[in-house]
């Protein structure tokens, strides 16, 4: 080979004109040009073309997708599991997958014989002849045996080297509200906090159980601990609460597309900053529900400026972007409104925007009672059903009942608690009225059924009602229990009260079914319309009707009814309206 000159790679000799490299390193570059980043190793290999991976990762196993010889279709370990399986035959005695012994012909668990039973015994519990399992008692009893959270107490107390001196007074607690076998359960996983090392301090625990994750066993276990020691003044209540909303807060500004999300983290910080503020101040701060829905708000504006106007700034937002996002929402304009004044607000003092795109929109609605109310046919059919038909769980019994004849809001039937009635005089205390609520037979008979039914739960919870949920804590049920525990008879209670409001308003003086209800004068004038009957009048002399309107204008109140076809059961008008 004649030379022509060196090589650029290598420095050897290069013997074809046109190359600037030696055959070596020719080859070698045309190799690692037809190389490219493996997807699966992430190294420079060359690709294949079915799998677009190198040759390696081409070679996958078809049940962990690891690396595999290239004779297998599967990987060391799982060629292994898959001989063993191959290898089981079904046992003749039992049926199941397994390796037959030569001996019996059967698997090993019935080839090993196992330990003889002991003979059966007389039961200390029922007196049969069963099967002894512990304390003298068969295994039916002893499921129901009360003491058996008491013996696990006393077990794990055995095993402890410094075992805490409430443990014995938590087995009774888990045992009054829990069957014996999820209270025995209970005791064994705080074994399991407590032989798991750290500190053993009652707030310290609390705050292990509620580490454990979401499954329902840990949060049952820290729902329990927090009532015992909040009960005893043993630790701090949990702040569950607080967690909750600060996630469904984050989860309303995650929603906001990108550009516009760090002006609505800012803005619920300093919805924050001015709850505390206020609390501080003592004045009335912003509720969690108030917060989130003002964020919804802002994340459903967002959305519509960056999907439907094509808008990725605040600042470029103006009032017809506003007026098309309200014509999306009619029902609910006037509080979206609201929400968007607070927040152009606040983006304006923090310099995002130059004019406030909100400045200048109303959105008036019509003052009065607008919603549906109960027809007296359909009263009737909810009156016999919690009434007279068995099978009515009295939770729905108590709760129409109340709402119907009563007018009680849910929040009054969750704070509703055993030292709020008062049996000789068959009177009740709801929320913040003023004065003890008489009941009628009918809701008197329900009230009894519900305090049964929170007798054979066996719970401490002081609310009359009492959930699977609540029955091992103090808390009341949950707002979403009491809105859908009428769905069977399909309505709402707010319906209910609705009508009952109706009714009495337009048929008694406003301010006093105001002050009998606790409520501000203006919520009760809502259920008056604009249409006076003037048959309801003293006189229909269009002389006295027009003096008698200015009265009722001037005074803020209306003594005539209005035409609502609204009517109530037809049932004994109880001392409750004497009271009235």
């Amino acid at each position: 080979m004649k030379r022509q000159r060196d090589c650029a790679g290598c420095g050897a000799a290069v013997g074809i004109i046109g190359r600037d490299y030696c055959c070596r390193c020719w080859k070698r570059r045309q190799t690692e040009a037809a190389k490219g980043p493996c997807p699966g190793c992430g190294l420079a290999r060359v690709l294949q073309d079915g799998t677009g991976r190198c040759k390696t990762c081409s070679r996958a196993c078809a049940d962990c997708g690891g690396p595999v010889r290239r004779d297998r279709d599967r990987c060391t370990r799982c060629h292994h599991r898959r001989e063993l399986e191959q290898a089981k035959r079904p046992c003749p005695r039992c049926g199941k997958p397994g390796f037959l012994r030569e001996q019996t012909g059967w698997c090993g668990s019935c080839s090993r014989p196992g330990p003889p039973k002991d003979p059966p015994r007389v039961c200390a519990g029922c007196g049969q002849l069963r099967r002894h399992c512990g304390l003298g008692l068969c295994g039916r009893c002893w499921q129901k045996n009360p003491q058996r959270a008491l013996v696990a107490a006393a077990g794990l107390a055995a095993r402890l080297d410094d075992p805490p001196a409430w443990l014995a007074d938590f087995a009774g607690f888990a045992s009054a509200g829990f069957a014996p076998s999820r209270a025995a359960g209970l005791v064994s996983q705080l074994g399991g906090l407590l032989a798991g090392g750290g500190s053993r301090h009652p707030q310290a625990l609390l705050d292990r159980a509620r580490r454990l994750g979401r499954g329902r066993s840990p949060g049952t276990l820290a729902k329990t601990l927090e009532a015992f020691f909040t009960a005893r003044g043993m630790a701090l209540r949990a702040d569950q609460a607080e967690r909750l909303a600060a996630g469904r807060r984050q989860r309303r500004i995650d929603a906001v597309p990108g550009p516009l999300r760090p002006a609505a983290a800012a803005f619920a910080g300093s919805c924050l900053k001015a709850r505390e503020r206020a609390r501080r101040a003592d004045t009335r701060p912003r509720a969690d529900s108030t917060i989130e829905d003002r964020l919804a708000g802002v994340r459903d504006l967002a959305v519509f400026l960056a999907t439907r106007r094509g808008k990725t700034d605040w600042a470029t937002a103006d009032v017809h972007d506003i007026e098309a996002f309200l014509g999306t929402k009619p029902g609910n304009r006037k509080s979206t409104l609201t929400g968007l004044r607070q927040f152009f607000a606040w983006a304006r003092g923090a310099k995002l925007i130059l004019a406030d795109p909100t400045r200048g929109l109303t959105a008036r609605e019509p003052r009065g009672f607008r919603g549906p109310v109960a027809p007296l046919g359909l009263q009737r059919r909810l009156f016999h059903r919690w009434t007279a038909d068995g099978g009515v769980h009295p939770h729905e019994a108590l709760t129409g009942l109340f709402a119907l004849l009563h007018g009680a809001t849910c929040a009054e039937l969750r704070a509703l608690a055993v030292t709020d009635i008062d049996e000789p005089a068959r009177m009740i205390h709801l929320g913040r009225r003023p004065a003890p609520t008489p009941l009628d037979p009918a809701s008197w008979a329900a009230l009894r059924d519900c305090l049964n039914h929170r007798a054979v739960l066996g719970t401490a919870n002081p609310h009359v009602l009492v959930t699977k949920q609540t029955k091992s804590t103090r808390e009341p049920a949950s707002a979403y229990y009491l809105s859908h525990v009428l769905d069977p008879a399909g309505v709402r209670p707010r319906l209910l009260r609705s009508t009952r409001l109706a009714e009495l308003v337009t048929t008694m003086d406003p301010k006093l079914v105001s002050a009998a209800f606790g409520m501000r004068p203006e919520g009760v004038l809502i259920y008056l319309a604009d249409h006076v009957d003037t048959g309801r009048l003293e006189t229909a002399n269009p002389r006295n009707l027009s003096r008698h309107l200015a009265h009722v204008r001037g005074n803020m109140c209306a003594f005539s009814a209005v035409r609502l076809e609204v009517t109530t059961v037809e049932v004994c008008w109880w001392r409750s309206t004497q009271s009235w």
